[in-house]
Protein backbone atom coordinates (compact mmCIF):
# COMPACT_ATOMS: atom_id res chain seq x y z
CA UNK A 1 0.00 0.00 0.00
CA UNK A 2 1.06 3.60 -0.53
CA UNK A 3 1.21 6.28 2.13
CA UNK A 4 -1.81 7.90 0.50
CA UNK A 5 -3.96 4.79 0.81
CA UNK A 6 -2.65 4.21 4.34
CA UNK A 7 -4.02 7.67 5.19
CA UNK A 8 -7.62 6.63 4.43
CA UNK A 9 -7.60 2.84 4.82
CA UNK A 10 -8.61 2.75 8.50
CA UNK A 11 -11.33 5.42 8.37
CA UNK A 12 -14.55 4.07 9.93
CA UNK A 13 -17.40 3.89 7.41
CA UNK A 14 -21.09 3.27 8.13
CA UNK A 15 -23.47 2.62 5.21
CA UNK A 16 -27.23 2.55 5.67
CA UNK A 17 -28.61 2.98 2.14
CA UNK A 18 -27.69 3.20 -1.54
CA UNK A 19 -29.46 5.21 -4.24
CA UNK A 20 -28.73 5.85 -7.92
CA UNK A 21 -29.45 8.74 -10.28
CA UNK A 22 -28.90 8.97 -14.02
CA UNK A 23 -27.80 11.82 -16.31
CA UNK A 24 -27.86 12.18 -20.12
CA UNK A 25 -26.25 14.98 -22.14
CA UNK A 26 -25.41 15.78 -25.77
CA UNK A 27 -21.71 16.30 -26.46
CA UNK A 28 -19.60 18.11 -29.04
CA UNK A 29 -18.35 14.72 -30.26
CA UNK A 30 -21.78 13.87 -31.58
CA UNK A 31 -23.01 11.31 -29.08
CA UNK A 32 -25.31 11.32 -26.06
CA UNK A 33 -23.34 10.74 -22.86
CA UNK A 34 -25.01 8.76 -20.09
CA UNK A 35 -23.68 8.29 -16.56
CA UNK A 36 -25.08 6.98 -13.28
CA UNK A 37 -24.24 8.41 -9.85
CA UNK A 38 -24.17 6.20 -6.77
CA UNK A 39 -25.25 7.84 -3.50
CA UNK A 40 -24.10 6.04 -0.35
CA UNK A 41 -25.65 7.35 2.86
CA UNK A 42 -25.16 6.79 6.57
CA UNK A 43 -24.91 8.67 9.87
CA UNK A 44 -26.54 11.74 8.30
CA UNK A 45 -23.99 12.04 5.48
CA UNK A 46 -23.97 11.09 1.79
CA UNK A 47 -21.02 10.21 -0.41
CA UNK A 48 -21.28 10.17 -4.21
CA UNK A 49 -19.41 8.58 -7.10
CA UNK A 50 -20.09 8.59 -10.85
CA UNK A 51 -20.18 5.52 -13.11
CA UNK A 52 -18.69 6.64 -16.42
CA UNK A 53 -19.30 3.40 -18.33
CA UNK A 54 -19.62 4.49 -21.97
CA UNK A 55 -22.26 2.04 -23.19
CA UNK A 56 -25.77 3.34 -22.62
CA UNK A 57 -26.99 -0.27 -22.55
CA UNK A 58 -25.07 -0.78 -19.31
CA UNK A 59 -26.85 2.17 -17.70
CA UNK A 60 -30.21 0.92 -19.00
CA UNK A 61 -29.56 -2.45 -17.39
CA UNK A 62 -28.49 -0.76 -14.17
CA UNK A 63 -31.68 1.29 -14.08
CA UNK A 64 -33.68 -1.94 -14.20
CA UNK A 65 -31.52 -3.76 -11.64
CA UNK A 66 -32.53 -4.20 -8.00
CA UNK A 67 -30.90 -2.01 -5.38
CA UNK A 68 -27.47 -2.88 -4.01
CA UNK A 69 -27.19 -3.78 -0.34
CA UNK A 70 -23.94 -2.42 1.03
CA UNK A 71 -25.36 -1.71 4.50
CA UNK A 72 -22.90 -2.35 7.28
CA UNK A 73 -20.02 -1.12 9.38
CA UNK A 74 -16.60 -1.03 7.76
CA UNK A 75 -13.26 0.61 7.56
CA UNK A 76 -12.72 2.10 4.13
CA UNK A 77 -10.21 -0.66 3.36
CA UNK A 78 -12.63 -3.40 4.42
CA UNK A 79 -15.37 -1.83 2.29
CA UNK A 80 -13.03 -1.89 -0.69
CA UNK A 81 -12.22 -5.53 0.03
CA UNK A 82 -15.94 -6.36 0.23
CA UNK A 83 -16.43 -4.93 -3.25
CA UNK A 84 -14.07 -7.59 -4.60
CA UNK A 85 -16.95 -10.06 -4.20
CA UNK A 86 -19.81 -7.74 -5.18
CA UNK A 87 -21.60 -8.26 -8.49
CA UNK A 88 -21.97 -4.71 -9.81
CA UNK A 89 -23.53 -5.95 -13.08
CA UNK A 90 -26.29 -8.15 -11.65
CA UNK A 91 -28.57 -8.41 -14.69
CA UNK A 92 -26.04 -8.86 -17.50
CA UNK A 93 -22.28 -8.54 -18.09
CA UNK A 94 -20.99 -5.15 -19.24
CA UNK A 95 -20.78 -4.44 -22.94
CA UNK A 96 -17.02 -4.00 -22.47
CA UNK A 97 -14.78 -5.28 -19.68
CA UNK A 98 -13.55 -1.75 -18.97
CA UNK A 99 -17.02 -1.10 -17.55
CA UNK A 100 -16.21 -3.22 -14.49
CA UNK A 101 -13.45 -0.86 -13.36
CA UNK A 102 -15.57 2.21 -14.13
CA UNK A 103 -18.47 1.02 -11.98
CA UNK A 104 -16.17 -0.19 -9.22
CA UNK A 105 -14.61 3.28 -9.12
CA UNK A 106 -18.06 4.87 -8.88
CA UNK A 107 -19.00 2.83 -5.83
CA UNK A 108 -15.59 2.99 -4.20
CA UNK A 109 -15.18 6.74 -4.68
CA UNK A 110 -18.64 7.21 -3.17
CA UNK A 111 -17.48 5.14 -0.21
CA UNK A 112 -14.34 7.23 0.19
CA UNK A 113 -16.35 10.44 -0.03
CA UNK A 114 -18.72 9.13 2.65
CA UNK A 115 -15.95 7.88 4.94
CA UNK A 116 -14.20 11.24 4.81
CA UNK A 117 -17.46 13.11 5.48
CA UNK A 118 -18.38 10.88 8.41
CA UNK A 119 -14.98 11.58 9.94
CA UNK A 120 -15.16 15.33 9.18
CA UNK A 121 -12.10 15.14 6.93
CA UNK A 122 -11.23 16.39 3.49
CA UNK A 123 -9.11 14.30 1.16
CA UNK A 124 -6.54 17.10 1.22
CA UNK A 125 -6.22 16.89 5.01
CA UNK A 126 -6.19 13.09 5.00
CA UNK A 127 -3.30 12.77 2.53
CA UNK A 128 -1.46 15.87 3.73
CA UNK A 129 -1.53 17.76 0.43
CA UNK A 130 -2.61 21.33 -0.28
CA UNK A 131 -4.87 21.81 -3.33
CA UNK A 132 -3.33 23.90 -6.09
CA UNK A 133 -4.79 25.79 -9.06
CA UNK A 134 -5.53 23.29 -11.83
CA UNK A 135 -4.19 23.85 -15.32
CA UNK A 136 -6.49 22.19 -17.83
CA UNK A 137 -6.74 21.50 -21.54
CA UNK A 138 -9.89 21.17 -23.61
CA UNK A 139 -10.21 17.79 -25.30
CA UNK A 140 -11.93 17.38 -28.66
CA UNK A 141 -12.07 15.76 -32.05
CA UNK A 142 -12.19 17.94 -35.16
CA UNK A 143 -15.09 16.25 -36.91
CA UNK A 144 -15.54 14.09 -39.97
CA UNK A 145 -14.38 15.50 -42.29
CA UNK A 146 -12.03 17.34 -39.93
CA UNK A 147 -11.98 21.12 -39.86
CA UNK A 148 -10.74 23.78 -37.45
CA UNK A 149 -14.31 25.01 -36.85
CA UNK A 150 -14.61 23.70 -33.29
CA UNK A 151 -11.08 24.78 -32.43
CA UNK A 152 -11.80 28.25 -33.79
CA UNK A 153 -15.06 28.47 -31.83
CA UNK A 154 -13.35 27.71 -28.53
CA UNK A 155 -10.35 29.97 -29.12
CA UNK A 156 -12.68 32.70 -30.33
CA UNK A 157 -14.46 32.64 -26.98
CA UNK A 158 -11.46 31.75 -24.80
CA UNK A 159 -8.23 32.75 -26.61
CA UNK A 160 -5.77 31.25 -24.11
CA UNK A 161 -7.26 27.74 -24.12
CA UNK A 162 -4.85 24.83 -24.48
CA UNK A 163 -5.95 21.63 -26.20
CA UNK A 164 -5.75 17.89 -26.30
CA UNK A 165 -6.69 16.76 -29.81
CA UNK A 166 -7.38 13.37 -31.42
CA UNK A 167 -5.67 13.30 -34.84
CA UNK A 168 -6.97 10.88 -37.45
CA UNK A 169 -5.65 9.76 -40.85
CA UNK A 170 -8.09 12.26 -42.38
CA UNK A 171 -5.89 15.09 -41.07
CA UNK A 172 -4.20 16.36 -44.22
CA UNK A 173 -1.09 18.51 -44.41
CA UNK A 174 -3.03 21.79 -44.64
CA UNK A 175 -5.12 21.01 -41.57
CA UNK A 176 -2.07 19.94 -39.60
CA UNK A 177 -0.33 23.19 -40.48
CA UNK A 178 -3.41 25.24 -39.48
CA UNK A 179 -3.73 23.47 -36.15
CA UNK A 180 -0.01 23.73 -35.43
CA UNK A 181 -0.12 27.46 -36.15
CA UNK A 182 -2.37 27.99 -33.12
CA UNK A 183 0.53 26.99 -30.84
CA UNK A 184 -2.16 25.80 -28.42
CA UNK A 185 -1.95 22.01 -28.72
CA UNK A 186 -0.34 20.36 -25.72
CA UNK A 187 -1.37 16.73 -26.25
CA UNK A 188 -1.97 14.65 -29.38
CA UNK A 189 -3.98 11.55 -28.48
CA UNK A 190 -3.25 8.98 -31.19
CA UNK A 191 -5.54 6.32 -29.65
CA UNK A 192 -3.33 3.67 -31.17
CA UNK A 193 -4.02 1.15 -28.39
CA UNK A 194 -7.81 1.30 -28.22
CA UNK A 195 -9.71 -1.87 -29.09
CA UNK A 196 -13.39 -2.34 -29.79
CA UNK A 197 -14.38 1.33 -29.49
CA UNK A 198 -15.70 3.93 -31.90
CA UNK A 199 -12.41 5.84 -31.68
CA UNK A 200 -9.96 3.01 -32.48
CA UNK A 201 -7.16 4.32 -34.70
CA UNK A 202 -4.78 2.07 -36.61
CA UNK A 203 -1.13 3.16 -36.32
CA UNK A 204 -0.33 5.26 -39.36
CA UNK A 205 3.37 5.98 -39.98
CA UNK A 206 2.64 8.79 -42.45
CA UNK A 207 0.35 10.59 -39.99
CA UNK A 208 2.71 9.98 -37.06
CA UNK A 209 5.68 11.41 -38.94
CA UNK A 210 3.73 14.51 -39.96
CA UNK A 211 2.55 15.11 -36.41
CA UNK A 212 5.97 14.66 -34.82
CA UNK A 213 7.37 17.19 -37.29
CA UNK A 214 4.56 19.75 -36.90
CA UNK A 215 4.18 19.51 -33.09
CA UNK A 216 7.71 19.01 -31.74
CA UNK A 217 6.79 20.12 -28.21
CA UNK A 218 3.50 18.24 -27.83
CA UNK A 219 2.96 15.19 -25.65
CA UNK A 220 2.11 12.22 -27.87
CA UNK A 221 -0.34 9.93 -26.14
CA UNK A 222 -0.92 6.22 -26.84
CA UNK A 223 0.97 5.72 -30.08
CA UNK A 224 0.55 2.28 -31.57
CA UNK A 225 3.97 0.74 -32.13
CA UNK A 226 4.53 -1.33 -35.27
CA UNK A 227 7.74 -2.06 -37.19
CA UNK A 228 6.92 1.03 -39.27
CA UNK A 229 5.96 3.43 -36.44
CA UNK A 230 8.33 2.49 -33.61
CA UNK A 231 11.48 3.90 -35.30
CA UNK A 232 9.78 7.29 -35.58
CA UNK A 233 10.01 7.61 -31.80
CA UNK A 234 13.71 6.78 -31.47
CA UNK A 235 15.04 9.63 -29.37
CA UNK A 236 11.50 10.95 -28.82
CA UNK A 237 10.54 8.61 -25.98
CA UNK A 238 10.39 11.49 -23.48
CA UNK A 239 7.46 12.99 -25.39
CA UNK A 240 5.36 9.80 -25.20
CA UNK A 241 2.56 9.41 -22.68
CA UNK A 242 0.29 6.48 -21.90
CA UNK A 243 -3.39 6.45 -21.04
CA UNK A 244 -5.49 3.52 -22.29
CA UNK A 245 -3.36 0.71 -20.82
CA UNK A 246 -2.76 2.34 -17.43
CA UNK A 247 -4.77 0.55 -14.72
CA UNK A 248 -2.18 0.20 -11.96
CA UNK A 249 1.53 -0.14 -11.24
CA UNK A 250 1.77 -3.53 -12.97
CA UNK A 251 0.44 -2.02 -16.20
CA UNK A 252 3.05 0.76 -16.04
CA UNK A 253 5.85 -1.74 -15.56
CA UNK A 254 4.71 -3.59 -18.70
CA UNK A 255 5.13 -0.54 -20.97
CA UNK A 256 7.74 -0.77 -23.75
CA UNK A 257 10.00 1.69 -21.90
CA UNK A 258 9.88 3.54 -18.59
CA UNK A 259 7.51 6.45 -19.18
CA UNK A 260 8.16 10.14 -18.82
CA UNK A 261 4.42 10.93 -18.75
CA UNK A 262 1.25 9.16 -17.63
CA UNK A 263 -2.37 10.18 -18.04
CA UNK A 264 -4.12 9.27 -14.79
CA UNK A 265 -7.81 8.49 -15.27
CA UNK A 266 -9.08 7.40 -11.83
CA UNK A 267 -11.96 5.35 -13.22
CA UNK A 268 -9.55 3.13 -15.16
CA UNK A 269 -7.99 1.96 -11.88
CA UNK A 270 -11.21 0.73 -10.30
CA UNK A 271 -9.88 0.97 -6.75
CA UNK A 272 -8.56 3.86 -4.68
CA UNK A 273 -5.65 1.70 -3.56
CA UNK A 274 -4.48 1.05 -7.13
CA UNK A 275 -4.79 4.74 -8.05
CA UNK A 276 -2.83 5.91 -5.01
CA UNK A 277 -0.15 3.23 -5.48
CA UNK A 278 0.37 4.37 -9.06
CA UNK A 279 0.61 8.04 -8.09
CA UNK A 280 3.18 7.15 -5.42
CA UNK A 281 5.14 5.01 -7.92
CA UNK A 282 5.22 7.89 -10.40
CA UNK A 283 6.44 10.32 -7.75
CA UNK A 284 9.20 7.91 -6.74
CA UNK A 285 10.31 7.46 -10.35
CA UNK A 286 10.05 11.14 -11.38
CA UNK A 287 7.31 10.36 -13.90
CA UNK A 288 5.16 13.38 -14.69
CA UNK A 289 1.41 13.04 -14.39
CA UNK A 290 -1.70 14.74 -15.69
CA UNK A 291 -5.31 13.90 -15.03
CA UNK A 292 -7.83 12.59 -17.50
CA UNK A 293 -11.60 12.82 -17.62
CA UNK A 294 -14.24 10.53 -19.09
CA UNK A 295 -16.99 12.96 -20.12
CA UNK A 296 -18.26 13.01 -16.54
CA UNK A 297 -21.59 14.78 -16.19
CA UNK A 298 -21.72 15.27 -12.44
CA UNK A 299 -19.69 14.71 -9.31
CA UNK A 300 -17.14 12.58 -11.13
CA UNK A 301 -15.75 15.72 -12.79
CA UNK A 302 -15.34 17.32 -9.36
CA UNK A 303 -13.42 14.25 -8.22
CA UNK A 304 -10.95 14.18 -11.12
CA UNK A 305 -10.40 17.92 -10.75
CA UNK A 306 -9.79 17.53 -7.00
CA UNK A 307 -7.29 14.72 -7.52
CA UNK A 308 -5.50 16.87 -10.11
CA UNK A 309 -5.37 19.79 -7.68
CA UNK A 310 -3.75 17.60 -5.01
CA UNK A 311 -1.30 15.50 -7.01
CA UNK A 312 -0.57 17.02 -10.46
CA UNK A 313 -2.02 20.55 -10.66
CA UNK A 314 0.55 21.86 -13.17
CA UNK A 315 0.09 19.09 -15.73
CA UNK A 316 -1.92 19.55 -18.94
CA UNK A 317 -4.94 18.04 -17.22
CA UNK A 318 -7.77 16.80 -19.42
CA UNK A 319 -10.31 17.87 -16.79
CA UNK A 320 -11.86 20.97 -18.33
CA UNK A 321 -15.28 22.04 -17.00
CA UNK A 322 -18.03 20.13 -18.75
CA UNK A 323 -19.20 23.13 -20.76
CA UNK A 324 -16.16 22.74 -23.01
CA UNK A 325 -17.79 19.53 -24.30
CA UNK A 326 -21.17 21.13 -25.11
CA UNK A 327 -22.21 21.15 -28.79
CA UNK A 328 -22.26 24.96 -28.72
CA UNK A 329 -19.54 26.79 -26.82
CA UNK A 330 -21.29 28.44 -23.87
CA UNK A 331 -20.41 31.87 -22.49
CA UNK A 332 -18.83 32.53 -19.11
CA UNK A 333 -16.92 29.26 -18.72
CA UNK A 334 -14.08 29.13 -16.21
CA UNK A 335 -10.68 29.43 -17.85
CA UNK A 336 -7.43 27.70 -17.02
CA UNK A 337 -6.17 27.48 -14.37
CA UNK A 338 -9.12 26.68 -12.14
CA UNK A 339 -8.84 28.32 -8.73
CA UNK A 340 -7.62 25.91 -6.06
CA UNK A 341 -10.60 24.38 -4.26
CA UNK A 342 -11.18 24.71 -0.55
CA UNK A 343 -11.97 20.95 -0.30
CA UNK A 344 -13.52 21.49 3.12
CA UNK A 345 -14.78 17.91 3.52
CA UNK A 346 -14.89 14.63 1.61
CA UNK A 347 -14.09 14.75 -2.10
CA UNK A 348 -15.90 18.05 -2.46
CA UNK A 349 -14.73 20.72 -4.88
CA UNK A 350 -15.75 23.99 -3.26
Amino acid sequence: MSEYFDAVADLPLSIESVERTRRDRDTSSGFVRTTTTFHLSGAGETGRGEDVTYDTEDHDALADAPGFDFAGEYTFASFSAALDDADLFPTKPPERETGRAYRRWAVESAGLDLALRQNDLSLATAVGRDPGPVRFVASMRLGDPPTTDRLDAVTGAYPDTEFKLDPTPAWGADLIDAVAATDAVRILDLKGLYEGTQVDAEPDPVLYERLLSAFPDAIVEDPGFTPETRPLFDGEEASVSWDYPITGVASVEELPFEPSWLNVKPSRFGTVESLFETIAWAEAHDVRLYGGGQFELGVGRDHVQLLASLFYPDGPNDVAPGGYNDPEVPPDLPTSPLDAPANGVGLGWE
